[in-house]
């Protein structure tokens, strides 16, 4: 008997489970399955859905002593395992109440009705640590057994008459508390293959977010304008299976591919009702359906979407979008691509206007450093001039042509890169003033390789040189001799300064390199700093002296190293 009681709620149970498995392949119920956070409508859509499952188990369960064996619980308690009290409640109510009403089953109508609202609550309360748990189909068989022995209970006390109720729960308690258990535990292990479907699919798309964000970095850290715009959403049109993708600015669309371009075009002001929310309110939204979107044209073909903000110190500066051509085309995997690459782009807005503010200021600190050593080295070159210029009116010509050549270069360092041969000409046109200033104390050897064809940042060199004067020759007496050495050396040149002059202490080397000197040192800060900005920092100035014997000043280059910025600028026809 027992044994023909269990193979028959196996079969109640199997159907079910099979009912399960087809919605398990929606997209619809992963959906809800999946969400973190679900709404009102679709707690009560959850509900009904269990209270279905739970009216099947009546239905699909056969009479037995007046009475029905069935595997109605599955759907009561799986829901409140998976949805918390409210769903197992709402969801056993429905079935619960369906067994009440319906004129099947007897004298236990009553008792099998409240023990499946009860049953659950009961799994609504271990719903918190079925989130928590591993093995879930544990936990989930085990809150079966104390569900449907619960049951068991109810009947015995509801039920009338008892000795009857008795001689039903004595033959039923088995057979059915092992059959539901097994069949929650089954249901369970059906969610849980959702769960790592979802989680092995949101892998693969945080893989490919990233891979999206690293094409995307080349062109939206230059900016947030129409192309970068127009490039960043054909990278993601390509590289996954949305039907669309728009980018927009507050105002306007910047770019549009795919679906509804032929009506949603760059420079138009922004159309639908769901993206002016998102720019309103900087929360992400999710149209399901056509109507959902609010497109003003009536045979626009989008008919789901995700529109998520983009954000630039935390202000909202436009939205990304993603389409599709179905309705309910849009699932949580979309959803996470999307709130995924919003925030990989904000971020690389962030970081490109960081990237532009520390190019402006290193330009502010270079127009200073220029603005230190015009009039300084002018006042001492005016009066080396004349001091010689009725003794020796030759050298004061020949000086007069270097200080008009040292600040002609001087005035074109407002350019990014130089050629070293120019910056090599500038540190000559200054040495040729400070020799003729300081005559026998001051001597000058260049030691360059040739045909180097190596671009600078500019003023590189001359603080450098200068520093070595003032600091290094001009204190020791009978002054001392200064070295350039510029050679390649594999990838890299290899540019030095060296003196043997008064040297200096290695405490106070490490204090202007960490610019905590920049009042008396503002040329090497400056150049310290600009050499680690643009060559990293591994690539700052390498500094080396004995005190009493000299001082190596070491700059390390990449050799022929392309000014990318300025490339990538002129291929994209921003600047000619």
């Amino acid at each position: 008997m027992v044994l023909q009681i269990i193979k028959t709620l196996m079969n109640s149970v199997g159907i079910i489970i099979l009912i399960a498995f087809l919605l398990s392949r929606t997209v619809l119920f992963k959906n809800l399955i999946v969400k973190k956070r679900v709404n009102l409508t679709e707690k009560i859509l959850l509900s009904l859905l269990f209270g279905a499952f739970g009216i099947i188990g009546t239905y699909t369960g056969f009479p037995i002593r007046g009475a029905i064996a069935n595997a109605r619980a599955v759907g009561a308690i799986t829901a409140g395992l998976l949805g918390g009290p409210f769903i197992g409640m709402a969801a056993g109510f429905i079935a619960g109440f369906h067994r009440w009403v319906i004129d099947i089953g007897g004298f236990t109508a009553v008792a099998c009705g409240l023990s499946t609202f009860v049953e659950g609550i009961i799994g609504g309360l271990f719903h918190q640590k079925l989130k928590k748990t591993n093995n879930k189909w544990k936990l989930a068989f085990f809150v079966g057994v104390i569900s449907e022995l619960t049951q068991m209970v109810i009947i015995l006390i509801i039920a009338k008459p008892f000795l009857e109720a008795l001689d039903l729960v004595k033959i039923i308690w088995f057979p059915m508390t092992f059959a539901n258990s097994f069949g929650v535990a089954i249901f369970m292990v059906i969610i849980e293959g959702i769960y790592l479907e979802w989680e092995r699919a949101g892998a693969a798309q945080a893989q490919l977010a990233l891979k999206i964000a690293n094409k995307t970095l080349p062109y939206l850290r230059k900016g947030f304008n129409e192309f970068s715009a127009y490039k960043t959403g054909k990278i993601i049109f390509d590289s996954t299976d949305v039907d669309g993708v728009a980018i927009t600015d507050r105002d306007t669309i910047l770019t549009h591919i795919g679906i509804g371009q032929d009506h949603h075009k760059p420079g138009f002001k922004v159309q639908t009702e769901i993206t002016k929310r998102v720019l309103e309110t900087g929360e992400y939204q999710i149209a399901l359906k056509k109507e959902d979107i609010e497109c003003s044209y009536s045979d626009c073909p989008i008919k789901s979407a995700v529109i998520v903000p983009l954000r630039e110190n935390n202000k909202v500066i436009g939205t990304l979008k993603l389409y599709k051509s179905k309705e309910n085309g849009i699932s949580n995997i979309d959803v996470q691509l999307a709130l995924g690459l919003a925030q990989l782009f904000s971020t690389q807005l962030e970081l490109g206007k960081m990237e532009y503010q520390a190019s402006m200021l290193a330009k502010a600190e270079l127009k200073a450093l220029q603005a230190q050593i015009n009039p300084h080295f002018l006042f001492n070159a005016i009066n080396t001039i004349v001091s010689v210029v009725r003794t020796k009116p030759a050298l004061a010509r020949d000086l007069l042509i270097h200080l008009g050549e040292y600040f002609r270069k001087n005035l074109q360092a407002n350019k990014d890169m130089v050629e070293f041969e120019k910056e090599l000409e500038h540190v000559k046109s200054y040495m040729a003033i400070e020799k003729a200033r300081f005559e026998d104390r001051l001597n000058i050897e260049y030691r360059i390789e040739e045909n180097l064809n190596l671009k600078v940042p500019p003023l590189i060199l001359q603080p450098i040189v200068e520093n070595a004067v003032k600091h290094g020759i001009l204190p020791k007496k009978g002054g001392g001799k200064i070295i350039i050495e510029a050679k390649k050396t594999g990838e890299k040149v290899c540019i030095r300064v060296i003196d043997d002059g008064v040297g200096i202490e290695n405490e106070r080397i490490n204090e202007f390199l960490e610019n905590r000197f920049r009042a008396d040192h503002v040329g090497l800060c400056n150049v310290n700093a600009r050499l680690r900005s643009m060559y990293g920092e591994e690539n700052g100035l390498k500094i080396f002296s004995v005190p009493g014997e000299g001082t190596r000043v070491t700059i390390t280059i990449p050799y022929n190293l392309p000014d990318e910025r300025g490339d990538e600028l002129a291929n994209t026809g921003i600047i000619g």
